[in-house]
């Protein structure tokens, strides 16, 4: 019995993993896509104006 307690956290732990790959794998593309690129285009833009008026602002200043 020692061998069936020494098992199932490995095997519990497999089967959540594989779990969280299957729901990742589903949770791509379809309509979800586009909200999830417009997400991160819209997070990336703000990022890229915060640099560049950070950067300007550093360079004013030298």
């Amino acid at each position: 019995m020692e061998y069936v307690s020494a098992l199932v956290p490995p095997v519990v732990m497999a089967v959540f993993f594989i779990g969280l790959i299957v729901t990742i794998v589903k949770s791509q593309g379809g309509d979800k896509k586009a909200k999830e690129d417009a997400a991160v285009d819209a997070a990336l833009a703000r990022a890229e104006a915060t640099r560049q008026s950070g950067g300007v602002q550093h360079e004013a200043g030298a």
